[in-house]
């Protein structure tokens, strides 16, 4: 690989600003003096007060490059198979299935979600030698107690339960996907079947990476689960699904949050959002998480799924 910067991309709407700086943030207070980032913000419509503040972040050697996407994704429509969680769309989270091709003078990069801390160098998760397959990836824990959704995964998306990878954290070959022309065959699976998906953009890296991805280690995507173990000294915690530091109270690491939020310029929004946390939103949150259970169990069933259509011969993995 090329690069003489680490490049790390996260995408946004202008709702996960202020998480985002909490991340950018923990990366550059954990960065190392000796090497160089580039943090892209890849986004639609980011206010220019949030664009300042996320900027006013950078320092000597961690650049911030806030960058609108004016893509086409035309083809990506608001309707429930489409959604993130099952309340909200946002195109950002397709963002990332498109870094290959929008960023060509990079042969490697990281993509990471806003809602995350590092608590170590991330250049320690770039130096990760993946070969040449797609991308590295953590297996996805914060699934690996509930059967409706392991099921899933073997049954709609054609993925061994044990293979499947939380897309909040990706080391991506960039310059594998190029050539293998991900992103086109990621917008000729979508317009042509528009398969119903728990976890959207997840689900496609999934169906079409299997058996092209380095798994890493388990330190570099800690998911916090009330049921499960805490981790006691992961690189990266990834506040995923339901486990907001900003909404809950009593989220495995989420002190760590509250540290790097500390001085990241949007503290009082943050307490202020917590404060309105109320009863009823933690009831939609309920509700939100037993629709996706729902849809877990019924989608399989269904006769366009993309396990089904690959066992007739459509080629979906690359």
């Amino acid at each position: 690989m090329t690069n003489k910067e680490i490049p790390i991309f996260f995408t946004i709407d202008d709702a996960y600003a202020p998480f985002l700086a909490v991340a950018l943030n923990s990366a550059i207070k954990n960065s190392s003096k000796e090497r160089q980032y580039r943090a892209f913000v890849l986004h639609q419509c980011l206010s220019k007060e949030n664009a300042e503040k996320l900027k006013a972040l950078e320092t000597d050697n961690f650049k911030i490059e806030i960058t609108p996407i004016k893509e086409s994704l035309c083809s990506i429509d608001d309707r429930e198979g489409n959604r993130l969680r099952c309340d909200y769309f946002t195109l950002t989270i397709y963002f990332r299935l498109f870094i290959a091709t929008l960023f060509p003078q990079y042969d490697k990069g990281i993509y990471i979600d806003s809602d995350v801390v590092l608590l170590d160098d991330v250049a320690k998760l770039f130096d990760t030698d993946i070969g040449k397959n797609l991308i590295g990836a953590c297996k996805d824990t914060s699934i690996i107690d509930i059967e409706p959704f392991l099921n899933y995964t073997e049954e709609a998306i054609g993925v061994k339960r044990d293979e499947y990878v939380n897309s909040g954290v990706l080391l991506m070959n960039l310059k594998e996907l190029r050539e293998a022309k991900f992103d086109k065959h990621f917008l000729s699976l979508l317009e042509t079947y528009h398969f119903d998906s728990v976890a959207p953009d997840q689900d496609y890296l999934n169906a079409i990476c299997n058996g092209k991805i380095h798994y890493l280690d388990a330190k570099w995507d800690f998911m916090p689960n009330k049921v499960k173990p805490i981790m006691e000294a992961p690189s990266l915690v990834h506040y995923n699904l339901f486990s907001k530091p900003w909404c809950y109270d009593n989220i495995q690491h989420g002190d760590k949050f509250w540290i790097y939020a500390q001085d990241s310029g949007y503290l009082e929004h943050i307490t202020a959002l917590k404060e309105t946390f109320t009863e009823d939103k933690v009831a939609e949150e309920k509700a939100c998480l037993e629709n996706m259970l729902n849809r877990a169990i019924e989608i399989p069933k269904g006769d366009v799924t993309m396990r089904k259509i690959r066992e007739k011969g459509v080629k979906i993995r690359l």
